[in-house]
């Protein structure tokens, strides 16, 4: 399960299964989960975060877009 970054207490990472869906990043903090598209900025999930935390997430993502991608593309090649 790579980690890709760690930001503010939360940890973006993806599975080794993930390779056979679309780019997207899993993130955890304090127990709560969320997977993330990476194409459209979507959510796929919400595991606890409230809105707050959710936009900080999304904000986080595409700030780091590019290197999340490059990441997901060189483990899943």
């Amino acid at each position: 399960m790579p980690t890709v970054l760690r930001k503010y207490g939360f940890r973006f990472h993806f599975y080794s299964a993930d390779g056979t869906e679309p780019p997207h990043i899993h993130v955890d903090a304090d127990g709560k989960r969320a997977k993330i598209w990476l194409s459209e900025l979507e959510i796929a999930k919400n595991g606890g975060f409230n809105p707050q935390q959710m936009r900080r997430i999304l904000s986080i993502i595409e700030e780091h877009r590019n290197e999340i991608l490059e990441a997901w593309n060189e483990y899943f090649g």
